[in-house]
């Protein structure tokens, strides 16, 4: 009989580093504390939990040799999260569901469930933090009944591979993958250990006995995935659930998709009957928006994968008592914002070297492409020169360090939303000058022509 052996390491519990001992500091991903104790036992009759359980025995072949099934996507019936998906779920793919507490993942995961059932699909869900009666609970809230579905409160990686065999279903769905575990891996419940080696197993599975497998993950404090990095390599496609939980909209993005796009997002608004889809987002983020034009506001159009948003940027400059002035976004990338009011001094005159700036994106949203600069820019300025951006324009551009404004991509469908949503005039960059009908069309090189032209005099 061979002799077990036993080794030591210190993990990091947010990046996955390993180290002989233990680290005050992570030197990969530089959090504090972060490191635990695993203890792994190894030796030559000792399972290696992480090998495959099948072999393909399957010689190459041509691509043209290939041919896809007739299921080869299969529609949710919810069509926020068909498009965010690229369609619908691609069978034996494994997702990974991701976002905050309270914010709505297992609400989603359940009405979804209820709607493959209704596709006549046999649905598993796996419970691995509520009971099956909190879940029956839930199911009558959200109105979903069927017998294709199955609830299986369960922890234990070993018996959910067995119950996933025995019953064969078309879906499984597992919440959430940070309180499964696994007796063949070291750890605890929750740590990188045991994260990765019972994300490999359910992989395998999906892979081998092609079922469509997604598991919900918890984030960190900074709004990270939890777990180690190679959690989000190893699944087909990673989801990220975003919102205030506060507020009943949520937003629901792709953060990796091996089958689709990653630009798409799903908007949905939360009710007591659950998840509603917004099928007219524009509505929802310009409904608060005032028609009394104000300083330190103006409307760009973001273009998120086929469908442009109209969005609302919303800026306040004022004297700040403090030696080092602030700078704060909600929605914004703050080093995007630091690189504008560095152009607006240099390029512009305006002094906010001494100006608290604060920049928000009104309902909830976050802005990261560079089509926005202008209207971030533009609500900047407007609120530390006491100017208004005339409530009927729109703004589109982005900006350069010497403030030219370059074109942006897509144009014409922007300016089309634009126009569907009422709107008079745009502000666009001169290269993606068009000529319409519909809108004025306003082509400007340099930001401080977009500010001439854009604004009136209170």
């Amino acid at each position: 009989m061979v002799k077990m052996k036993s080794k030591t390491k210190w993990v990091c519990q947010e990046c996955g580093y390993e180290s002989a001992g233990y680290l005050g500091k992570c030197p990969a991903c530089g959090e504090w504390g972060s490191f635990s104790e695993e203890v792994t036992e190894y030796g030559s009759d000792v399972k290696n939990s992480c090998m495959p359980e099948f072999i393909n025995e399957d010689k190459p072949l041509s691509l043209n040799e290939i041919s896809l099934g007739e299921e080869i996507r299969i529609s949710s019936n919810i069509s926020e999260l068909d498009r965010v998906l690229g369609g619908g779920f691609v069978k034996g793919s494994l997702t990974l569901l991701a976002g905050d507490p309270g914010i709505g993942k297992s609400t989603l995961l359940l009405q979804a469930a209820g709607q493959l059932c209704s596709q006549d699909k046999k649905v598993l869900y796996i419970s691995a933090e509520e009971s099956a009666n909190q879940l029956k609970l839930r199911a009558q809230r959200l109105g979903v009944n069927s017998d294709k579905l199955y609830i299986y409160p369960q922890t234990l990686m070993d018996k959910i591979k067995s119950e996933i065999e025995e019953v064969k279903p078309d879906f499984v769905l597992l919440d959430s993958i940070q309180a499964v575990w696994s007796q063949n891996a070291a750890g605890t419940i929750g740590s990188i250990t045991q994260i990765r080696d019972c994300c490999s197993a359910l992989m395998h599975l999906s892979k081998s006995k092609e079922i469509t497998i997604v598991v919900v993950g918890h984030v960190t404090k900074d709004g990270n995935i939890a777990g180690p990095k190679v959690l989000e390599h190893m699944v087909d496609t990673v989801l990220q659930f975003e919102g205030d939980r506060y507020k009943s909209y949520r937003i629901l993005r792709a953060i990796k998709n091996r089958f689709g796009s990653t630009s798409e997002i799903g908007i949905f608004e939360m009710l007591n009957g659950g998840l509603k889809e917004i099928t007219n987002p524009n509505e929802m983020f310009l409904n608060e928006r005032s028609q009394i034009s104000t300083p330190g506001s103006a409307i760009i159009v973001t273009d998120d994968g086929s469908r442009p948003l109209l969005v609302e940027i919303q800026a306040l400059v004022g004297t700040s008592s403090y030696p080092s002035p602030r700078r704060v976004t909600n929605g914004v990338d703050l080093s995007r914002l630091h690189q504008i009011l560095a152009v607006l001094e240099k390029r512009v005159g305006l002094n906010l070297s001494k100006q608290d700036v604060y920049v928000n994106v009104m309902g909830g949203m976050e802005v990261n492409e560079p089509g926005a600069d202008l209207g971030i820019a533009l609500a900047v300025a407007t609120c530390a020169s006491d100017i208004v951006v005339d409530s009927q324009t729109i703004i589109i551009g982005e900006i350069g360090l010497s403030g030219e404004i370059h074109p942006v991509e897509n144009i014409e469908k922007r300016l089309n939303e634009a126009i569907a949503n009422g709107f008079k005039k745009a502000i666009v960059p001169y290269a993606n000058h068009v000529k319409s009908d519909k809108i004025e069309i306003v082509s400007v090189k340099k930001l401080m022509d977009a500010i001439k032209f854009s604004t009136s005099v209170l």
